[in-house]
C-alpha cells in the first residue's frame, strides 16, 4: 500500500521472476476505466498474466489500482448511493496517484527512470503523466487508448448514452452518477461482442474469462451481498473519456519525451485511428514513436488466445521495452 494524496492508500502489486537477475528498467501496467489491476493483468490461470510474462522476461512489473478501483482507498463517496454525487475520480487525481507509484517504484529498485503501460483509459492516464513527469518515464505503451482524435465516436461520443440530452456537449452526470456497479454479465459483453464467433472459446481459454470476472468481483468486498454480485468504479473515467470522444483534449503529447510504442487492436471498439494519428502527429518530443495495428484484434487481445493476437501483442511491446 503507497502513500499518496492524504488519505490516499494505493495498492501496488509487484511480481517478480525466479531468477534474481533483471535486464530491464520496471514496469508499471495500469488497468483501465473499469475492471481494476489485478484483473486486467495477473490472472492466475494460463496466458492470463500479462504481468508474469513480463517478469519472465526479465522487468521488474508492478501492477497499480488508481484511487476509486480494486483495493486502493475509496473516496467516501461511494458509500453513498450512487445518484448522491457527481462522477468521481478524474484523471487529474490518477495522475497524482501514478506519480506517487512510480516515485516508490523509483526507490524500491533504484532506477532513475520507468517504463509505462496502460490500457484503454490506463494510457490515457500515463500519457497524461508523461506529458507533466517527462525526465521519469524511459518506454510509454498506450494500448487502445483514445486521444480526441474525432468528434464522433459511436459509442461514447455525441448521441450515446454518455452525452446529457438536454445539455448536448455534456456528459450525462445524472445518469451515470458518483460510480456504477458493474455484474458478471456485463463484465463480459462488450468483450463477447467483440469477438466474431459464435463459440468465444474459439477466441479466448474459458478460463480466463472465467478468472477475469472472479478477480474483478472480488475486488470489492462491498458487492458480495448484491444479487447479483458486483464491483463499483468511479465514474470520472467515462466523464473524460466522454471528453476525447468528441475531440476535447485534456493533455498534450508533445511534452512527453519518452520513446513511444502506440498499440491498437484492429477490432478495438474504444480507441479510432484517428486516435492513433493525432498522437502520432502530436508527440513532436518524443525520443521514437511506433504505431502498431493487430489483425483482427479485440479490445482484450492480451487475454486472448496467443493465435488471435495476443503473442504479438507481447512480443511487439517486449522488443519495444528492449531497444535502448
Amino acid at each position: 500500500m503507497v502513500a499518496g494524496d492524504p488519505g490516499i492508500r494505493l495498492y501496488v502489486r509487484e511480481v517478480r521472476r525466479a531468477a534474481p537477475a533483471s535486464k530491464g528498467a520496471p514496469i508499471l501496467l495500469l488497468h483501465g476505466a473499469r475492471v481494476p489491476g489485478v484483473a486486467s493483468f495477473d490472472l492466475k490461470v494460463p496466458g492470463g498474466s500479462l504481468a508474469e510474462d513480463f517478469a519472465a522476461a526479465g522487468h521488474p512489473t508492478f501492477i497499480m489500482d488508481a484511487r476509486g478501483y480494486g483495493r486502493s482507498t475509496r473516496p467516501p463517496e461511494m458509500s453513498d448511493p450512487p445518484e448522491a454525487h457527481a462522477p468521481l475520480v478524474h484523471s487529474d487525481e490518477v495522475v497524482r496517484d501514478v506519480a506517487a507509484v512510480v516515485d516508490w517504484i523509483r526507490k524500491r529498485t533504484g532506477a532513475r527512470r520507468v517504463d509505462l503501460l496502460g490500457w484503454a483509459t490506463g494510457g490515457h492516464w500515463l500519457g497524461s503523466y508523461a506529458a507533466l513527469d517527462p525526465d521519469r518515464v524511459w518506454h510509454l505503451v498506450m494500448h487502445n487508448t483514445l486521444y480526441a482524435g474525432s468528434e464522433v465516436h459511436p459509442l461514447l461520443g455525441h448521441g450515446t448514452d454518455l452525452e446529457d440530452p438536454e445539455h448536448p456537449g455534456q456528459f450525462n452526470a445524472k445518469a451515470f452518477g458518483a460510480y456504477r456497479w458493474t455484474t458478471a454479465a456485463s463484465t463480459l459483453g462488450a468483450w463477447d461482442r467483440s469477438i466474431p464467433v459464435e463459440d468465444k472459446s474459439l477466441w479466448r481459454d474459458p478460463a480466463i474469462a472465467q478468472a477475469y470476472v472472479e478477480a474483478a468481483l472480488e475486488s470489492d468486498p462491498a458487492g458480495r451481498t448484491r444479487n447479483p454480485p458486483a464491483f463499483r468504479a468511479p465514474s470520472g473515467a467515462m466523464e473524460d473519456s466522454f471528453t476525447l470522444a468528441i475531440g476535447r483534449p485534456l493533455w498534450d503529447a508533445s511534452r512527453i519525451r519518452a520513446a513511444v510504442l502506440i498499440t491498437a487492436s484492429e477490432r478495438d471498439f474504444w480507441s479510432r485511428p484517428e486516435d492513433r494519428e493525432r498522437l502520432e502527429k502530436d508527440l513532436v518530443h518524443a525520443k521514437s514513436v511506433r504505431v502498431v495495428v493487430i489483425p483482427n484484434a479485440t479490445h482484450h487481445v492480451h487475454l486472448d488466445r496467443a493465435e488471435r493476437g495476443r503473442k504479438m501483442f507481447f512480443e511487439t511491446v517486449l522488443a519495444f521495452l528492449e531497444d535502448r
